[in-house]
């Protein structure tokens, strides 16, 4: 597990720096994924997916992602009105033309990350709430070891004071938790990728847990 510095995100020549300009760098992490070639970006992510993605957490996590649910909904965060393509544009709005015809990447209803873009070495998600417009983006990226890794990133537009205040309150969880927990079941997605296989899975705001 690797958390990196703004920097090193920054100085990739990755496409997302054309959309997201005015978007701040909250989080870089990295995730080994030894023997990975440069080729493997697409392979990496169906590993992930294969086994569950983002919110397929321990326990702990799961319970972490669902207070938070639980909180926006009581709270209204989570209102419709407050998503993309209501309080704030998606940006697929903002891509160049050749962006706008290059594969979407897959999606889903139950996902709360919803695609923008998926090329052969990076991919961009976005969502919106009451507190944030946040972009997670994955980016394949040659190690030291000539094997290639996987960067997630985390973007960050905070929606006024109160965004920023809710950023603050759940950095500690996020890096002392979830993100860890998230390195272990990617790294290990990687290394059981024959067994695991491709197949895509759902991705479930109510339980916090893939399906």
């Amino acid at each position: 597990m690797a958390r990196l510095t703004p920097a090193a995100f920054t100085q990739q020549p990755w496409r997302i720096h054309e959309i997201a300009g005015d978007f701040a760098v909250e989080d870089v992490w990295a995730f080994r994924a030894p023997g990975a070639g440069s080729d493997d970006f697409q392979a990496m992510v169906n590993a992930i997916r294969a086994a569950g993605g983002i919110n397929n957490q321990p326990a702990l996590g799961r319970l972490l992602f669902a207070v938070r649910w639980k909180l926006g909904a009581l709270l209204g965060w989570d209102d419709p009105a407050e998503g993309v393509g209501s309080r704030v544009m998606s940006l697929r709005d903002r891509l160049p033309e050749d962006l706008r015809d290059a594969p979407r990447g897959w999606d889903d209803d139950a996902m709360p990350l919803k695609a923008v873009y998926e090329l052969h070495d990076e991919s961009a998600r976005e969502l919106a709430n009451r507190t944030v417009h946040t972009v997670m983006h994955l980016g394949w990226v040659r190690g030291d070891a000539d094997d290639h890794e996987l960067w997630m990133t985390v973007l960050v537009k905070a929606n006024g004071r109160f965004g920023r205040l809710y950023m603050a309150l759940i950095a500690p969880f996020r890096h002392l938790l979830i993100y860890p927990a998230l390195t272990r079941r990617w790294e290990q997605a990687w290394r059981d990728r024959v067994k695991s296989g491709p197949a895509p899975t759902t991705w479930s705001r109510r339980t916090g847990k893939a399906g």
